[in-house]
């Protein structure tokens, strides 16, 4: 029985980056013999166990056969007599195919190493054609290693084109599709992931309503970048350079869908977007199964991101129309999330990258201006029932047009 530190644990440390968590690798046992040794069973497709003591996993040696089309078409096969050879050759990328034994050397039969030094993610061998779940994590890796300036080897950017033409990116199902976006979205470069999807033809597959936006051009005057499909990669990346949580990057990305559904005669404008855009971020969210969270403020922010950035313009009724669907005064943290979607909104264009934007401080004062107005002093004036949200209504629009008279004349 031999132990070998195996995958990304190797990889990030020859890289000088923290090692977050470790996989190991056991040939010549049984699962029986893991048992034994305290080992606690949990994989469903082949053995998989958990250290009694370190609770990292350790997974049996194993070989696949496809079976059938697909990530789930695959026949697995463990046992004594497979090796850590066998092992390797079935992963992914060569950088992911290192292992490192006991004593601390390196084994490493495809390159991985070379590989790490030319910043290159290229695949093991013809095998990889055979998952499509690899696709997504190619591009998930190419996003996080994108700040070190590594890129897909051309034979595997071809591998892949050739992957979604025979039909293989079609199997992928909606959670995996989300689970492999959803850690792309929180790296500092978000938009290469949906760049290398659309580079090998898998974004029109998975995420039509995004592919879509590509090739619509906008009002040069608003938008510099002009293409709306670079609009949205350029806000995503708008989201990473915040820091701003998942809700907001979701927003980011998906508050112009409407701009694929607006007629070419109509190009470069884009009346009613936010409107079109809605039953498509719907959609969207919906077949990926993207969480509630994420959802909800994406729909806040499509419907709303047009009156936030004239929000100057508005008047005191209209402005408070807008905080209460904004949620300013009931739930001030979709509110600030809401207005940081769109700043990425904002930010997401070329040459404004840091520009100033007004409507956040604008909205930010013009919500405490509201929200000093409380239901309970309308009701200690002797107001009840529904004269309660009324009169609380007329008196907020009356505290926001003094506010935007000016210092002075808001009423006492």
């Amino acid at each position: 029985m031999n132990t070998y530190l195996v995958g990304g644990a190797v990889r990030d440390a020859l890289l000088g980056l923290p090692v977050r968590e470790r996989d190991w690798v056991v040939t010549g046992a049984t699962p029986e013999e893991m048992a034994a040794q305290g080992f606690r069973p949990v994989g469903k497709d082949f053995p998989v166990f958990l250290h009694p003591q370190t609770q990292e996993e350790y997974a049996l040696a194993r070989t696949e056969r496809k079976t059938a089309r697909g990530y789930r078409g695959f026949a697995f096969h463990t046992g004594p007599e497979v090796t850590l050879a066998d092992d390797l050759v079935r992963r992914d990328l060569t950088v992911n195919a290192i292992a490192q034994d006991a004593d601390g050397t390196l084994i490493d039969p495809h390159g991985g190493r070379r590989d790490l030094e030319a910043k290159l993610l290229r695949h093991v061998s013809p095998a990889f054609a055979e998952d499509p779940v690899r696709i997504l994590r190619v591009a998930r890796f190419a996003t996080r290693f994108a700040p070190l300036g590594f890129r897909i080897a051309d034979e595997t950017m071809t591998l892949m084109r050739q992957m979604v033409a025979a039909g293989e990116a079609d199997a992928l199902v909606p959670e995996r599709v989300w689970r492999e976006c959803e850690r792309a979205l929180m790296h500092e470069r978000p938009s290469v992931f949906f760049e290398v999807l659309r580079d090998c033809g898998a974004l029109a597959r998975v995420m039509p309503e995004l592919d879509a936006l590509f090739g619509v051009p906008q009002r040069a005057d608003y938008h510099p970048e002009i293409d709306a499909g670079i609009h949205t990669l350029m806000c995503v990346d708008a989201g990473a350079r915040l820091q701003a949580p998942l809700p907001v990057r979701v927003a980011a990305l998906l508050h112009d869908l409407g701009k694929a559904a607006t007629p070419p005669a109509e190009w470069p404008s884009h009346r009613l977007h936010e409107q079109r855009g809605l039953p498509l971020v719907e959609r969207y969210c919906e077949r990926l199964r993207v969480p509630a969270a994420c959802r909800d403020l994406a729909l806040i922010v499509t419907r709303d991101h047009l009156n936030v950035h004239r929000v100057a313009e508005l008047r005191p009724q209209t402005l408070l129309e807008l905080l209460e669907r904004l949620q300013a005064l009931r739930r001030p943290e979709v509110f600030s999330q809401a207005l940081d979607a769109c700043l990425c909104d904002a930010r997401g264009r070329k040459g404004f990258a840091d520009c100033d934007y007004p409507p956040v401080s604008f909205l930010r004062e013009a919500a405490a201006v509201a929200g000093e107005v409380q239901a309970r002093d309308v009701v200690a004036d002797g107001y009840s029932g529904v004269a309660v949200g009324e009169e609380l209504q007329r008196r907020r629009i009356a505290a926001l047009k003094a506010w935007k008279a000016g210092p002075g004349t808001r009423p006492a």
